[in-house]
């Protein structure tokens, strides 16, 4: 079975009707679980009533609590808004326990066998996490997808937070609004393909997956650039979209499908979860289907979480 991990924050999303789930890498490895494929989160809670909670959750979802470590810290919350369409902002509480993710020898064994490895810029906020994220990311094979989820949010994130992980990665996935903000810190062209092609070239990526809302997405490789347009949906909130959106991607590519049907793949999942509440929702036995038929061993895609079961 293929291999997948997530590395860096779990938390807590707290919206006005309650508590859920989040955390860019935790909702990565969620959706990657619920595709078939086997994944791990690496990261660290509190010894607090959320980090017990979320422990739970992980349990009941059948996801692996041994490389979530136990820290003398608050577990991660975040405040989240939403506006009228839905598109959600966030309050990110400081020096939590996802801080202070420490290496060791049992998450270089993980990081060896890892086919496909998802990490953002939140966690590297902190010299400690960002210090392991870049030692998982040095111990993985040298055909593993080290793919850089840019996620940047509030002022988590530098320039040299960015380029590091560029040069580290081999492949980015990121969305209009971060696009933006970094053509201004690398003073690239206002075109988005010039910048896309000169990021892509620049750091020898494999290739580069740009999301942008209502007018669908890009993927870009050496030779081609691929769009699919926004599937149609009734937006609840946002949360959650481009971490079902990059698990997607990240299972049709490992699993050898062309980025033009990747993209679509990827594209319609991300619709879906958009017209959900909350990061996780399950997946109806429609788009699993259609995910099955695309030469995808159809025992390996399971329905294998419920937002029924998460705090509210």
């Amino acid at each position: 079975m293929l291999k997948v991990a997530g590395i860096g924050e779990i938390l807590f999303d707290v919206f006005p009707e309650g508590k859920q789930l989040g955390g860019a890498p935790c909702n990565f490895v969620f959706h990657s679980k619920a595709l078939g494929l086997d994944a791990y989160l690496v990261s660290a809670v509190g010894n607090d009533e959320n980090g017990v909670e979320l422990c739970e959750i992980l349990q009941v979802n059948g996801l692996s609590l041994q490389y979530i470590q136990r820290a003398p810290f608050p577990t991660g919350t975040v405040e989240v808004s939403l506006d009228k369409d839905g598109t959600a902002s966030y309050l990110i509480n400081e020096n939590v326990a996802w801080d202070h993710i420490l290496w060791s020898h049992s998450m270089q064994n993980l990081a060896s066998e890892m086919d496909a490895v998802c990490f953002g810029s939140l966690a590297q906020r902190s010299i400690q996490s960002s210090k392991s994220i870049h030692n998982f990311l040095k111990h993985t094979k040298k055909d593993c997808l080290r793919v850089f989820d840019v996620n940047l949010r509030q002022a988590f994130y530098s320039r040299d937070i960015i380029e590091s992980s560029l040069k580290n990665a081999n492949v980015l996935k990121l969305n209009q609004e971060e696009l933006e903000i970094i053509k201004n810190i690398f003073n690239l062209p206002k075109s988005d393909n010039e910048s896309l092609r000169i990021i892509l070239d620049r750091y020898e990526l494999y290739f580069i997956a740009l999301t942008q809302g209502s007018a669908g997405s890009v993927m870009i490789d050496p030779e081609n650039n691929y769009y699919c347009p926004a599937f149609p949906a009734t937006v609840k909130d946002t949360v959650g979209a481009g971490d079902a959106f990059l698990a997607t991607m990240i299972m049709s590519k490992l699993r050898g499908l062309s980025l033009d049907k990747v993209n679509r793949l990827a594209g319609k999942v991300a619709a879906y979860v958009c017209s959900q509440s909350g990061a996780t929702p399950s997946l109806p036995d429609s788009l699993l289907s259609e995910l099955k038929q695309e030469n995808m061993p159809a025992q390996t895609i399971e329905n294998t979480h419920s937002q029924k079961i998460y705090p509210q």
